[in-house]
């Protein structure tokens, strides 16, 4: 590209302008230095110029170095804030739940860093030995068209580390592009030659001192991949009942979720029934096992079966493990084939059969079985079984099926002779470590967890069949041929580790006190689990086992972060090992985020089309570039097209470009502890729009200064200052203090919703818009204004810096500094504390809320009423220091409420409409402008009720959003909001309290509480008395009801759906009369009811309820009822009773009701 620059200089310069707009991210990296910033802040935040540029510098400039600190800045005293980014498999790339943990991460790290501690968050990748292994696998079927075995191992891990080199580095791009301050000067990846060692020492240690050892148990195996798997690489998928899964080698599906009967033979003739949902694994049973308080088999335990088609004889055993309603209550054994046989094949001393050969096809003495594929075995079992009369038939039965999540393979439990590491004693002392406070986790909801999973631990099995990964460092010991211990060396299966074969033969020498040309080597194939390594991390890093200078002062790591999903498999496993090869805790603080599912809730995942990279989010991406990315994975074709309709559903106009700012911000917004994150990317786009409004502030302010601006100290700026300028500084210290708090209890939210609040609602919404005016003027109060506006925003970009690195950097870069700070980057200025802005003031932020609530209140009528500007309003205040607060706050008040005159009075003014603001303050409106409405009153009214019923609706959803978060949040975000209300989620927006509804009014609701009363009396007589519409009348000699109940007569009508309802002080003629108060009643017109029928229709009900009545009394009257009768028969007899009664009293009124109008 630099070749073909075209030659003329004003070519040059658009060529490099085009260039830089659409390559900024090959700029950031080809051209590494400070961004220029001397030119004007452009008028638009555009994400991909505020973040060009910026990393690079930060990287050269060596901010995200430990040592930065260290040599800069005073630490007072300060521990290392130490952090190991979990990490992550070198085969892939980010998607939205790794940028939760990358965001959450980076905030801690830059909050610490600005706060003057040494920082060191170390990046590293995984070498992922299976997923690895089989991406490398398929490149070479898919280009070359050869297998591994044809490469031989040697050649084949060289190709594995070219693939890493030109592909395996797309992670760290990522990392970069979400602006991750991690060290890259300290990298690390788990199968380069100082983590090997590390690996090997580990390995040789805990194998002399016996914690690992070599020994035949059951493990996790996948015949597809022919090896042992960990149990985080089996997915267990629940099913109700018969369900088809695709297994790898078979055409057609092979069915789960079954349960088989078949019988075992006893030698009296009679048999005992069983039931399995793995018929084939009956070739290796050596047990029938059954409950001993189980009556129908007591008789038979001791007892033995016949196998049917093996010489073997299997005894039936008692064990309290069995399930007697499970099947027939009879299990068959299989140890060598099941987790829960094997523990009770050890308990009884069973045999253990193992029947099943590692390519996943049966090996039994029986012709007929052997050689065939497991599945394939499965029917000719039952057929066999069939044929000697001992199949019992099938039903569907709910179970959990174990998939291998690599290859989409059944995973059989297999006994096999493998490298296994003791838990137990590793595992008492974490457990230890959390009970006594050493090791704290974060939520606490997890120790229960921790304690549990840890008192429950098997031996880890640390072998692997595969050739990606670090050599097991073991040797086998055998004799030469001719020396006379040969065969007694073979039989003991001898085993010694070392560093390398000389050292390993030495070991073996010494141990069996011979020569060493006496003894042959040879290497265990296998490779180590990869989680071995990884559970070494947080020490290996730092150079372990050497110590090193960073292990001196860099370990044990401050805060491990990560999600909760591997606790078990990682995080418990770093403890014991970093316990075990140290001595110390590897961390002493665990935080564990939730998990990122999509909009839906759904688990992310490559074949719904869900799984998002973060940088598509970032710089925008077409459903078209979605649907290409697909292609460059490696997916079978049905797995594509899945994909590619999930994409479509999801994002039908592709991903809007958002920027790295706005996505990390998104994502701290979410509670992170306990609840899984249902992430929409249109969220993030809100936050976009916040990124925009701090951009258009920051314009904002950079206009107002002058060209020669220099900040003044705060001591000099607060003597000087108004009472908006001290409320804006009050509020950047509660802020400043929230966030600080929030920081310390990993409270995101918190954090993130008082940064916007602080953005938005009190310096964009509020203070900017007051100063205004004054800043146009060239005074000392404009002076003022401007520090004050200088410090808040300075501060606010520093606040936010944790969060949105590129943009708080951009507009620091330009923003005037003041004398005493030579910052060179808003990386390491200094975190804003209370101890710099120590100015909170709540009796005066109590007074400048009740101005905005006065503000909020004109805004509503004007808006309420369509009048652009009240041209007067009154504010009527009997507090005499209230209203001198609130007189100088009167020109703010104007300016933000846009009326044209608003003025303090202790009077009532007359011809105004009141509202009022607080106990002893109220708003006056002069009518003027409200005569218009007498003109447009019908509109006026539906404007005013769509207004309230938005209200209640509104403040509804949020009083249920704590017990019903997804209906609310569904109708919360379609609901229009008010133009004050800036909450992107239901979770975040306020409370509804009763400084918000301050309208009680206790003697309306008595009258309306009155009026429905009414209704449903009329109700009752339409449905007792078979009308359909009544005419009525309400009857009321009190004046003031009256009234009332007068203008709230048509809604008693709707109410009520009757023909006609009016309200009179004169009882009218031929009417049905109920009272319904001590001065109200109801009378209903006669005309509109057909007595006779009406009356013998009630007349029937009340004697049919009289019968129940008197049968229910003879119940309870029987001798002993309490003591005969059970509680819950006479809690129901008693229901019963008081329902008929007033079902008695209702009808026996309307009767005689009926009957007096007759």
């Amino acid at each position: 590209m630099l070749r073909r620059l075209p030659k003329s200089a004003l070519q040059r310069v658009w060529f490099c302008k085009i260039c830089y707009k659409r390559y900024s991210s090959a700029f950031t990296t080809a051209f590494p230095g400070k961004k220029d910033t001397s030119g004007p802040l452009p008028k638009s935040y555009n994400p991909q110029f505020v973040e060009s540029v910026w990393y690079s510098w930060w990287e050269k400039s060596g901010f995200f170095r430990p040592e930065y600190n260290k040599n800069v800045k005073h630490r007072d005293g300060k521990e290392p804030f130490v952090v190991c980014l979990p990490p992550p498999n070198v085969t892939g790339s980010l998607h939205l739940g790794h940028t939760l943990m990358v965001a959450i991460q980076d905030s801690l790290i830059r909050w610490h860093r600005m706060n003057g501690r040494e920082t060191l968050w170390i990046p590293g990748s995984d070498h992922a030995g299976i997923a690895t292994q089989i991406v490398v696998e398929k490149k070479l079927q898919k280009e070359r068209q050869i297998d591994r075995h044809t490469l031989g191992r040697e050649q084949f891990v060289r190709e594995v580390h070219k693939w890493k080199e030109e592909c395996g580095n797309e992670i760290d791009q990522q990392l970069k592009r979400l602006g991750a301050s991690l060290d890259w000067s300290r990298p690390n990846f788990t199968m380069s030659e100082e983590f090997s060692r590390a690996v090997q020492e580990a390995f040789i240690s805990l194998h002399d001192d016996g914690t690992i050892y070599r020994g035949n148990r059951l493990i996790n195996w996948s015949c597809a991949l022919r090896s042992t798997i960990s149990d985080i690489e089996v997915d267990k998928q629940p099913i109700t009942g018969a369900t088809d899964f695709r297994v790898p080698g078979y055409e057609d599906p092979i069915q789960f979720g079954v349960l088989h009967y078949f019988s075992y033979p006893l030698d009296s003739g009679t048999e005992i029934p069983v039931a399995t949902t793995r018929i084939e694994t009956m070739l290796g049973d050596t047990a029938i096992a059954v409950h001993p308080d189980d009556v129908r088999y007591s008789h038979l335990i001791g007892r033995k079966v016949q196998h049917p088609f093996i010489d073997r004889m299997l005894p039936i055993i008692a064990s309290e493990t069995v399930d007697k309603d499970f099947g027939t209550g009879a299990v068959k054994v299989t140890p060598a084939h099941d987790f829960n046989d094997y523990d009770l094949g050890e308990r009884y001393s069973l045999d253990s059969v193992t029947i099943l050969g590692e390519d996943g096809t049966i090996d039994c003495p029986v012709p007929r079985f052997n050689g065939l594929r497991r599945f394939d075995a499965r029917l000719e079992v039952i057929d066999a079984l069939k044929e000697k009369g001992l199949y019992g038939g099938q039903k569907e039965h709910a179970m959990v099926v174990p998939v291998c999540s690599r290859s989409s393979d059944i995973v059989e439990p297999l006994l096999k002779e493998q490298w296994f590491a003791r838990c137990d004693n590793l595992a008492t002392q974490a457990i230890a470590a959390v009970e006594s406070g050493e090791l704290s986790i974060c939520p606490k909801m997890h120790c229960k967890t921790w304690q549990h999973w840890l008192l429950n631990i098997r031996d880890w099995c640390i072998s692997r069949q595969l050739w990606w990964g670090h050599r097991i460092p073991a040797y086998r010991v055998s004799f030469r041929n001719g020396h006379p211990k040969n065969q007694k060396a073979d039989s003991e299966n001898m085993w010694v580790s070392g560093r390398c074969y000389q050292e390993a033969l030495e070991k073996a020498a010494a141990q069996l006190n011979v020569n060493e040309e006496h003894l042959e080597l040879t290497q265990d194939d296998d490779v180590l689990d990869t989680w071995f390594s990884s559970a070494l991390f947080p020490f290996a890093v730092h150079g372990w086992p050497s110590q090193t200078d960073d292990l001196d002062r860099f370990y044990p790591s401050t805060l491990l972060e990560t999600g909760h999903d591997i606790i078990f498999f990682w995080v418990a496993r770093m403890v014991m090992m970093g316990q075990k090869l140290t001595g110390r805790l590897p961390f002493k603080e665990v935080y564990f985020h939730s998990m990122v599912r999509d909009a839906h809730g759904r688990k992310m995942s490559k074949s719904l089309g869900n799984v998002i990279d973060p940088v598509d989010v970032i710089q925008g991406a077409s459903l078209e570039d979605l649907h290409a990315r697909l292609e460059g994975n490696l997916l079978d074709p049905a797995e594509k097209e899945r994909s590619r309709r999930g994409q479509a559903a999801d994002y039908p106009r592709g991903i809007p470009e958002c920027g790295t700012d706005a996505l990390r911000f998104t994502l701290c917004t979410y509670k992170a502890q306990g609840e899984d994150v249902n992430l929409d990317v249109n969220t993030v786009q809100t936050y976009r729009f916040f990124c925009n409004k701090i951009w258009n502030a920051a314009l904002f302010t950079l206009n107002a200064l002058p060209d020669n601006f220099e900040p003044s100290p705060m001591s000099e700026t607060l003597a000087d200052c108004s009472i908006m300028d001290r409320w804006i500084l009050s509020r950047l210290s509660d802020t400043t203090s929230k966030i600080n708090s929030g920081f310390q209890g990993y409270d995101f939210p918190i954090i993130t919703s008082a940064i916007h609040k602080f953005w938005v609602q009190n310096l964009c919404d509020v203070y900017l818009e007051s100063i205004k005016l004054s800043l146009r003027a060239d005074d000392h109060r404009a002076v003022v204004s401007r520090n004050v506006l200088h410090t808040c925003v300075d501060a606010g970009l520093r606040l936010i810096g944790p969060f949105m690195p590129y943009l708080s950097e951009e507009i620091f870069q330009r923003l005037p500094r003041k004398p005493e700070r030579e910052d060179p980057s808003i990386c390491v200025a200094p975190y804003p504390t209370t101890g710099e802005f120590p100015m909170f003031d709540g009796s005066l932020e109590e007074r400048v809320a009740l101005s905005l609530d006065i503000v909020n209140r004109i805004r509503s009528i004007q808006k309420e009423f369509g009048i652009p500007k009240l041209s007067a309003g009154h504010i009527v205040c009997n507090n005499d220091d209230l209203r001198g607060v609130l007189s100088q706050l009167c020109p703010t008040m104007v300016t933000l409420s846009r009326c044209r005159k608003l003025q303090m009075t202790n009077q009532e003014p007359d011809r105004c409409l009141a509202t009022t603001v607080a106990s002893n303050c109220a708003l006056f409106v002069e009518m003027e402008e409200s005569i218009k409405l007498s003109l447009r009153a019908d509109d006026h009214r539906a404007r005013v009720s769509r207004n309230v019923l938005h209200t209640c609706v509104d403040a509804g959803l949020r009083l249920i959003s704590p017990f019903m978060p997804y209906l609310s949040e569904e109708i919360f975000q379609r609901l229009p909001r008010r133009p004050e209300q800036e909450e992107p989620s239901i979770c975040v927006a306020p409370y509804p309290n009763t400084e918000e509804f301050s309208m009680f009014d206790s003697s309306l609701e008595e009258r309306v509480a009155l009026s429905l009363d009414i209704v449903n009396r009329i109700r009752s007589i339409q449905k007792e008395f078979g009308i359909q519409k009544l005419s009525g009348h309400i009857v009321c000699n009190n004046d003031d009801l009256r009234g009332v109940l007068s203008q709230l007569c048509p809604t008693m009508a709707t109410l009520s759906r009757c023909r006609k309802l009016q309200v009179t002080n004169q009882e009218p003629d031929r009417c049905l009369a109920t009272t319904v108060a001590s001065n109200c009643a109801l009378l209903v017109e006669m005309e509109d009811i057909d007595v006779p029928s009406v009356l013998e229709r009630l007349q029937a009900k009340l004697a049919k309820t009289s019968t129940g009545l008197k049968k229910i009394e003879a119940q309870r009257s029987i001798d002993s009822y309490e003591d005969k009768v059970p509680l819950n028969i006479r809690e129901k007899h008693d229901q019963q009773m008081e329902v008929l009664q007033a079902d008695s009293a209702r009808l026996g009124a309307a009767v005689a009701m009926l009957k007096t109008a007759r």
